[in-house]
């Protein structure tokens, strides 16, 4: 037996166990894009490239395939057809994979795990493992237009709120959220109507109206996205200062004797530039306590770092001070950049 014909019998046996091995190694792969990741912000303006290429691909791939929706170039019975379908799936597998694992520690260290943000990077990690999956990614991904759009639009939105602050430095947070929704409602209907279908006035219309809904619901659902690429280094509350600004000592637990003033200091690290006016938030038990803006409580502070020290004095402390505190530093949009927290037990 010729060695073509084993290779074509054992790919046929064993095809879908090495589809699943292939995956164990995008999995792998991706682990090796978060550590690169790691080495900075600077990486990020990288993604418009290969935010560019999917966008591209994922259009082509419906355009070539089937303008009818729905891709059954997997299984079709022209061979060329299949090798060219996988051959596209393949780069748009990789892109997808080098973006989504890219953005993870960036989402990781601006989001707080007990808080509503923490919704997103789950998102983020779980299409970032679906890219791995060939099989999933091939035969269920791929197989739906509105599924394959969606999924493209997920991870466009995600990108762009790292790569706008990459391009365009000390831009507010707000008009990068806004404006990667904007562009999701673009991506997403570039895959369901051509520009000719566009032009027609109940076309234009719905798109137009389902991009104002995008932008609407982007700007209400702010406080669940992370404001990346901002995140807080160190957050700490204790009854005492040194004169540099740091804590005297950081407190988790303390009595309510030992208390005749409360600080806290944040820093926020800002690798896409100072865009935001910063706020502590105090809060016991979940409801407010104080609030201050950034004009009155920043302090000097490292190179790239937002340093605010806020504090509660006898006046400002209410009667009964057992319970939970936390201290959230959040954009002046009410984005959940971090918090300190600490109990206060009688």
């Amino acid at each position: 037996m010729r060695l073509s014909t084993r290779a074509r019998r054992f790919v046929k046996e064993h095809g879908h166990k090495l589809w699943w091995l292939h995956s164990a190694y995008a999995l792998a792969l991706g682990t090796g894009v978060v550590a690169f990741a790691r080495k900075g912000f600077d990486h990020a303006r990288w993604l418009a490239v290969s935010l560019g290429l999917a966008w591209l691909l994922v259009v082509l791939l419906f355009r070539l395939f089937d303008p009818a929706g729905r891709l059954r170039s997997f299984d079709g019975p022209d061979p060329k057809t299949r090798v060219r379908f996988y051959v596209m799936t393949y780069a748009l597998k990789n892109l997808y994979q080098g973006m989504l694992f890219f953005l993870l520690p960036f989402y990781w260290k601006s989001t707080t795990l007990d808080a509503p943000n923490a919704w997103f990077v789950i998102v983020l990690g779980a299409c970032a493992v679906v890219s791995t999956l060939d099989i999933v990614f091939d035969r269920v991904l791929m197989r739906w237009r509105w599924l394959a759009s969606t999924f493209h639009a997920i991870t466009l939105f995600g990108c762009l709120n790292l790569v706008i602050p990459a391009l365009l430095p000390d831009t507010r947070t707000l008009w990068s959220l806004l404006a990667a929704a904007a562009i999701a409602v673009v991506s997403f209907w570039t895959l369901h109507v051509t520009l000719r279908q566009l032009r027609k006035k109940v076309t234009f219309g719905l798109f137009a109206l389902t991009l104002a809904a995008g932008v609407g619901a982007a700007d209400l659902a702010r406080p669940a996205i992370p404001p990346v690429p901002m995140y807080v280094s160190s957050a700490a509350v204790g009854p005492r200062q040194l004169p540099d600004g740091r804590l005297a000592m950081e407190v988790k637990t303390l009595h309510p004797s030992v208390i005749q003033e409360l600080i806290a200091v944040t820093d926020v690290v800002v690798p896409g530039g100072k865009g935001d006016r910063l706020r502590h938030v105090w809060l016991q038990g979940g409801h407010e306590v104080h609030r201050t803006t950034e004009e009155t409580s920043r302090i000097d502070g490292p190179k790239g770092v937002v340093r605010l020290r806020s504090s509660l004095t006898d006046k400002d402390l209410p009667a009964d001070l057992a319970g939970s505190w936390r201290v959230d530093v959040e954009t002046e949009d009410g984005q959940l950049v971090g918090r300190a927290e600490f109990e206060v037990v009688e």
